[in-house]
């Protein structure tokens, strides 16, 4: 009977132990949704270089991952389009301050569907019917944009017709199905569309774009994270990042 009974104990613990050894070389990252193509081709590489390891990937809004995190979601490592947010989750302890690290550089532009005849250059977007940009509350490049058609006192002229995307790729999606006559989005992220969209003119504002990336204050497996964060400041990382039009900061 004290045999049976030791042996489901035994297995008890086994059974608690195991998702700590599984999750031993797991890591999930939030980043950015502009960041999706290139981090899923990051992700890739480092792992043909780390056998054995588990590598979730979680994209969207930058201040949406923010508050998943906030609310006590699982992340290793942070990366967002924006200081602003990473600042924010500095300030509420969600990651490590010395691991913060800029790690690339992007820019805004104006974007028009290819088969678009309304708006060739900036000065015609007050013929526009529909201009698509991020939510400005939660979505970096939504923000980027307001400042940029303020600083060309134009905000207030065009907000009526703003439609705002949940992140930069809805806005991208819909320039490029022709639901909208123009829109703002990263350069990034018009590069992977390039063939279904104009790219009418840079939308360069005071406000440089600097993407930081960062270890959580929660994670499990830090040096797993900071060997990840390596491989992106690494040549190779920037090498791949640069594919996707990203620059080094």
């Amino acid at each position: 009977m004290k045999r049976i009974f030791l042996s489901k104990f035994l297995l008890g613990l086994m059974a608690l132990a195991s998702p700590v050894v599984a999750q031993a070389n797991e890591l999930t990252i939030s980043a950015a949704a502009s960041l999706n193509n290139a981090f899923t081709e990051l992700k890739d590489e480092f792992l043909k270089e780390n056998k054995g390891v588990t590598i979730y990937t979680n994209f969207a809004a930058s201040n949406n991952l923010l508050k998943q995190m906030e609310q006590g979601a699982p992340v290793d490592i942070f990366a967002s389009a924006d200081q602003e947010t990473m600042d924010k989750a500095q300030a509420g302890s969600l990651i490590t301050p010395e691991s913060r690290k800029n790690f690339v550089e992007n820019a805004l532009v104006l974007i028009t569907p290819k088969s678009n005849n309304t708006v060739k250059s900036l000065a015609d977007l007050e013929k526009a019917n529909k201009i698509a940009i991020g939510a400005v509350a939660t979505v970096p490049a939504g923000r980027y944009a307001k400042t940029y058609l303020e600083e060309k006192n134009l905000w207030s002229k065009l907000e009526s017709k703003l439609i705002f995307g949940e992140h930069v790729r809805q806005v991208l999606e819909y320039v490029s199905k022709d639901e909208v006559d123009a829109g703002f989005v990263y350069k990034t992220d018009a590069f992977v569309a390039q063939d279904k969209l104009n790219i009418v003119a840079n939308a360069d504002s005071s406000d440089k774009i600097i993407y930081p990336i960062a270890i959580t204050k929660n994670t499990q497996n830090k040096e797993l994270a900071q060997k990840f964060i390596d491989f992106v400041l690494s040549d190779k990382g920037q090498a791949i990042l640069a594919k996707y039009g990203f620059q080094r900061p």
